[in-house]
């Protein structure tokens, strides 16, 4: 029984070593750690049974006639290395698995100039929906590609860095200080640019530090950043309020580690979350779902379809009672017993309704009676990195290690 325990205890450490030393699981309960620990591997389960298994492309929703989203490609590769580093699955599989969805991408997932399609069919990766170039959504796909790269190695690197240095981000620009948000073969280049503060960071720095047609650094601080403040609060704020804006490129990147002259983005999201946490117990006299343990408003399904929730230091605030629990596993490194404390009363609370083998579903209404019947591959995708990061450090530790991030990050750093 001893060596049963010591093999344990060393086993333990190993994982912690590995990981970068960020592992912050002894600052949990027993119990704290197994509710993880559950949230964790279940939430993981969609990203190994809702695929095709000809294409390996993940579906967007468990919905069973849902595309494919380029970004929840991303997440998904992300989870196979998060799934083979927990155990759960075979290395060789996780590795094959990994190998065929950029294969896929590579020969069958529509696209241009290296940007693909928003929305692609799961089984022959065409364009659906008459849906957009994404530069956001391709950034996102490729973080989890150079991740999974950087994490498996061998010809899963080689191919995720052959992806990376298709794409032209110097065309995205349309000739302007701003990265456009997509473009369309009807129409040409979309309306919206990225100009100001929201997920938009990913983006840049995988189009600073690429290999090729990369853009200049100097528009890193081109975008925008509107300084607002919610009660004891000040940060710069997205103008939908939306939650997620302010944790999907610290998915990969380890804002910790870098020294933007102008803003301590680590610091930032914290604060962001806070306030969104602060919002709801401000508004849950008015709101039934909203309290100091039910949070969480952020871009999600809702009781009239999906929409771009948010509420403080908003341009349009909306919300309605709302709650996507993702939205709140995915700040987890920010304010974790607060966000362990939220997650922990919607499981003992709403289990029943809201939870099922994929861990939480999309979002719920209580003012409204409503609850999804769904879970979508981003939301479950922040949820399994952020978690994960905060229990080891492991996307963090793989991603900063990549040439490209060090070369954005040394720009950024030199900057004033």
């Amino acid at each position: 029984m001893k060596k049963l325990y010591s093999f344990i205890i060393i086993q333990f450490v190993i994982l912690i070593l590995a990981s970068g030393a960020y592992a912050q699981e002894d600052t949990l309960t027993k119990e704290d750690l197994a509710f993880l620990d559950k949230l964790q591997k279940d939430t993981c389960q969609y990203f190994l049974e809702e695929i095709d298994k000809k294409s390996g492309l993940v579906k967007d929703s468990s919905r069973s006639a849902s595309p494919c989203s380029i970004a929840g490609v991303g997440f998904q590769l992300s989870a196979l290395c998060i799934a083979d580093y927990r155990k759960w699955i075979d290395r060789r599989d996780s590795y094959k698995m990994a190998l065929k969805i950029l294969k896929t991408c590579k020969r069958k997932v529509e696209g241009n100039k290296g940007f693909f399609y928003h929305f692609v069919d799961v089984r022959t990766g065409k364009r659906v929906w008459r849906s957009e170039l994404s530069s956001i959504d391709t950034a996102l796909f490729l973080a989890g590609a150079l991740f999974a790269g950087e994490y498996f190695g061998k010809e899963v690197k080689k191919l995720s860095l052959k992806l990376y240095e298709k794409v032209d981000w110097e065309w995205m620009l349309n000739n302007s200080n701003y990265l456009c948000m997509g473009w369309k073969p009807e129409s040409g280049f979309l309306r919206s640019y990225w100009d100001s503060y929201s997920e938009l960071m990913i983006l840049y720095a995988l189009a600073i530090g690429a290999p090729k047609n990369q853009i200049d650094p100097s528009l890193w601080f081109k975008w925008l950043r509107h300084q607002g403040s919610y009660k004891d609060s000040s940060y710069v704020y997205c103008g939908t309020g939306s939650l997620f804006v302010y944790q999907f490129s610290h998915a990969w990147i380890d804002f910790r580690k870098i020294k933007d002259p102008k803003t301590n983005w680590w610091e930032n999201s914290v604060k962001a979350t806070e306030a969104n946490r602060q919002f709801c117990i401000d508004m849950s006299s008015e709101f039934k779902t909203f309290g100091p343990n039910c949070w969480g408003i952020s871009a999600s399904l809702g009781p009239n379809g999906y929409k771009g929730y948010g509420g403080q230091k908003a341009y349009y605030p909306v919300f309605d009672g709302t709650i996507a629990p993702y939205a709140v596993a995915g700040s987890l490194p920010f304010l974790p017993k607060k966000c362990i404390a939220a997650l922990r009363y919607m499981y003992d609370n709403y289990q029943d309704k809201i939870y099922w083998k994929y861990g939480f579903k999309g979002a719920f209404n209580l003012d409204k009676n409503w609850f999804a019947s769904e879970s979508l591959a981003i939301d479950q995708g922040i949820m399994l990195l952020m978690i994960e990061n905060f229990r080891s450090g492991l996307v963090w530790n793989y991603f900063m290690k990549l040439s490209c991030i060090k070369k954005w990050k040394e720009s950024v750093e030199r900057s004033k």
